[in-house]
This record gives structure tokens, C-alpha cells and sequence, in this order.
């Protein structure tokens, strides 16, 4: 700008002193006197031209220098310095207009700091949630997604904006979704079984972005697989429930039904009955006492007083409790402390608890264990932990079925199990009590050969430590 208004009045000076030239030569007569002047005149003008150059540099300098500082400054504030200053010097009113610009920095500085902060802060939430969450444009192109998004959708991580919806998952069902929303108005919701390595339910909501020209739409995923298992879980649990209380019931209504008929009149007969009621009442109680003592431990609600208990009375009077049947079936009950285990080895649980847990394991053992067959307790101490072992020589648990054998009315064999009248809730409660004792139990086992539960329970502390 400055040049520009130089040379302008250069040309200006150029242009007067051709018109004053040519004014005086039009006008003169011929003579050498008036040519002379003429000339004299002319030279007069271009030297305080000449010499006006000077002060007209200084000037046009100054008044284009505060309006380069001023395009130099909105050059820099295009471009995102937010932090320059313009500095002008010179009319009041120029540097009003810089004070405005700088003003203006700071307010916008301001206002993309916070449009930053809460951009992050949104992408911060996205990504910490436990939804997955997808933006898309009406093409289908993905501009957002959140880590659980591309975890949900087996996207690869951070290649998934930018790219076509179909391009990243194959699962028809979420594309076909996609498409109706874009089409159409209102959200969309449905359930969905992903089918893949993964086999998991997911719950996707679809929705278009407000307006009247709608940029895309939003689309969220819910996992709900656990939801799923445990609705599934839940209604076994019911049916497990209702069949175990059904059993019995039905045993002792027809037993009931036939000494009505008239076999309670006949002693030889009566007695068998009478006995199989009372047989399938205890049974029925049993499940009860189970699926209440279950519940109690699940809700928290099972009172643990801990207290130090030594190891091997508790499992001599285990082993004592259960003898009679073990002897009726000719097995052998052994207990035996492993080498280097002190004779005074205590841990610190619950006595009622721990009695129960071992019952629970040691009557399993004797059910799935064949006439004459062997089931050892061992037990063995560490500064820190107990370790009481189970082992039998019984028929054993496929592989298949190891994982299971801990859930509520998991049975390997079902109809075996209900022929010795067990409940299928022993080796929950043994896992719940363990656990909230501070705990851990395994299992191993080979079919044919037996089965190990071991359990690994906190040492109660020594007093001279």
C-alpha cells in the first residue's frame, strides 16, 4: 500500500510540471527572454518536487505503516495466533481500531479455548463410556467413534473416521438400521445377535441429528450379553427351582393318595409309604435350607464371625459327621496333614461356615464315589493362606464340564444326581462361602479316575508373631 501511494504522487509531481510546462510554452511569444523564464519556472517546480519527495516518503510511510501492522495482524489472527498484539502508532483513530482488533484476539482466544475444553471434555465422556457411540454423515461416513464403538463393532482402532459404515463391520443387520434412519424419521431401536468369533446381543438405537437438513445420525450400541445370560440364567434358576420342589411334592401326594386309598390299613404295606414321605419331606427341607442359605450369602446377609479355627478338628469332625454313610457304601475316610504343617495350623474364617463348605464337599465326594472306593482330606499351611484338599477316587468330570460345576443346579449327570437326592446347590454354596471368607476353590479331575476341590482359605495369625 505504501508504494502504491508513493508512486502516485510521484506521478501527480510528474503530471504538474508537464502541465506547467506546457501552460508557459503555449502562452509564450517566441522570444529567447520568455522561453528562458519559462524554463527557469519549470526547473523551480520539478526542484521542490525534488525535494517534497522526501517529506511525502515520510508521510505516506506513516500512514500506511498502522494499516500493514493491521493486515499483518488479521493475517495472523486468520491463521490462529491468538497471542499477537497489534501495536500501532499514530492517529487516534487507527489506534482505536487496533484495540479493537486486540480485543476481538482475546475474546475469540477465549472462545476457541473453550469450544477446545469442551471438546475434549465431550470426547473424554464419549470415550469413558461404556455404550459405543458412532457419528455418521448422510453418506455414511463415519466422523466419530468411541473406543467401545470400534471394541463393540470390531472396527481396527483409530482407522474407523473417515471411512464408509460398510466398509468396517459386515454385520447386515446394523448397515440395513443405518440405512432406514437415514431414510426415514424418528428413532429406530432393535435388538441384534452379532454373529461372528465374539457370540454376543447388542441393543442399537438409531437416531438422525436434529434440523431440517440433517447432517447424518447418532448411533449407540448396548452389550447386553451379560443381560442376556443371566435372563437366561434366572429363568433356568426358576425352572430348576420349581421342578426340585416338584418332585418331592408329587412323591409325597401320591404316597398320601395311596395310603388314603386304603394301604394305611395294611401294616405291611404302611410302613414303606410313611417312610418314603418323611424321605422326600426331608428332601424338600434340604432344598429349602440350601436355596435360603444361598440367598443369604448372595444378598451379604449371611453373618460371618470370624474367629481362628484349627484346621484339623474341623476336618476330624467333618470326617466324623459323615462316616456312618461313608462306612455304609465301604469307603475309606482318611485325613491327613501334609509334611511341615503345624499340628496348631488355624485359619481365620467362619467355624459354621467353614463346617458347612466342608460337609458340602465331603458329601459330594461320598455320592459320585463307588462302593469301596477312598476320599482323603489334606491340608497344608503357609505364613499367609491354608490350603485344604478333597480328593476321591469317584467317577470323575469331563472337561467340558468343569467350568459349570459350580453353578446353581449344574448337574454332569441329571438323573444320577436326583437318584441320590442331591439338591445341585452344594457346590455353590461351597463357592459363595469361599469367597466371602476371602478365599479361593479349584477343581481337577479326570473321568474314571476322581476329582480334587481345593481350597485355599486366610491362616489365622499365630499369637507370639
Amino acid at each position: 500500500m505504501f508504494i502504491r501511494l508513493f508512486l502516485t504522487y510521484l506521478i501527480l509531481v510528474v503530471l504538474a510540471v508537464a502541465a506547467v510546462g506546457a501552460l508557459i510554452l503555449q502562452r509564450s511569444d517566441g522570444s529567447d527572454l520568455f522561453f528562458e523564464l519559462a524554463k527557469q519556472v519549470i526547473v523551480a517546480v520539478a526542484i521542490i518536487a525534488i525535494v517534497a519527495v522526501a517529506p511525502a516518503y515520510v508521510l505516506a510511510r506513516r500512514f500506511t505503516r498502522p494499516l500493514d501492522e493491521l493486515t499483518k495482524g488479521a493475517r495472523r489472527l486468520a491463521a490462529g495466533e491468538f497471542d499477537h498484539k497489534i501495536h500501532v502508532s499514530g492517529s487516534r483513530e487507527l489506534s482505536s481500531v487496533a484495540r479493537m482488533f486486540n480485543s476481538m484476539t482475546d475474546h475469540l482466544a477465549e472462545t476457541f479455548k473453550q469450544l477446545e475444553q469442551d471438546r475434549e471434555q465431550l470426547r473424554t465422556i464419549l470415550s469413558g463410556m461404556v455404550e459405543g457411540v458412532v457419528a455418521i454423515d448422510n453418506e455414511q461416513v463415519v466422523l466419530f467413534a468411541n473406543d467401545r464403538a470400534e471394541e463393540l463393532l470390531e472396527f481396527d482402532p483409530g482407522k474407523a473416521v473417515g471411512r464408509k459404515l460398510w466398509e468396517l463391520t459386515r454385520q447386515r443387520a446394523v448397515r440395513e438400521l443405518v440405512e432406514r434412519a437415514l431414510s426415514g424419521e424418528g428413532p429406530h431401536r432393535e435388538e441384534l445377535d452379532w454373529k461372528g468369533p465374539a457370540v454376543k446381543s447388542l441393543v442399537v438405537y438409531v437416531s438422525r441429528l436434529p434440523g431440517p437438513n440433517s447432517p447424518g445420525a447418532v448411533m449407540v450400541l448396548q452389550d447386553t450379553t451379560d443381560i442376556r445370560r443371566l435372563e437366561r440364567l434366572r429363568q433356568d434358576f426358576v425352572a430348576n427351582v420349581s421342578h426340585e420342589l416338584k418332585t418331592p411334592l408329587a412323591n409325597i401326594k401320591s404316597s398320601v393318595e395311596v395310603l388314603m386309598d386304603g394301604a394305611v390299613e395294611d401294616p405291611n404295606v404302611r410302613g414303606m409309604f410313611l417312610e418314603q414321605i418323611a424321605d422326600q419331606a426331608d428332601r424338600q427341607q434340604t432344598l429349602i435350607e440350601d436355596l435360603l442359605s444361598l440367598a443369604r450369602i448372595e444378598a451379604g446377609e449371611y453373618r460371618l464371625e470370624y474367629d481362628p479355627v484349627p484346621v484339623e478338628d474341623a476336618v476330624h469332625a467333618c470326617m466324623d459327621r459323615h462316616r456312618t454313610r461313608a462306612e455304609a457304601k465301604g469307603l475309606t475316610l482318611d485325613g491327613v496333614a501334609l509334611a511341615g504343617c503345624p499340628a496348631d495350623a488355624a485359619v481365620w474364617v467362619d467355624e459354621e461356615g467353614l463346617a458347612q463348605l466342608l460337609d458340602n464337599l465331603v458329601d459330594n465326594a461320598i455320592k459320585y464315589t463307588p462302593d469301596n472306593g477312598r476320599i482323603t482330606v489334606r491340608w497344608q499351611a503357609n505364613p499367609q493362606s491354608v490350603l485344604i484338599e478333597v480328593e476321591d477316587t469317584g467317577i470323575g468330570i469331563p472337561d467340558r464340564d468343569l467350568p459349570r460345576v459350580f453353578e446353581r443346579f449344574y448337574r454332569v449327570d441329571k438323573a444320577r444326581s436326583r437318584e441320590m437326592g442331591g439338591t445341585g446347590l452344594g457346590l455353590a454354596i461351597v463357592k459363595h462361602l469361599v469367597q466371602a471368607m476371602r478365599g479361593t476353590v479349584r477343581v481337577t479331575s479326570k473321568v474314571d479316575l476322581g476329582t480334587k476341590f481345593a481350597v485355599t482359605l486366610p491362616r489365622a495369625k499365630v499369637e507370639d508373631e
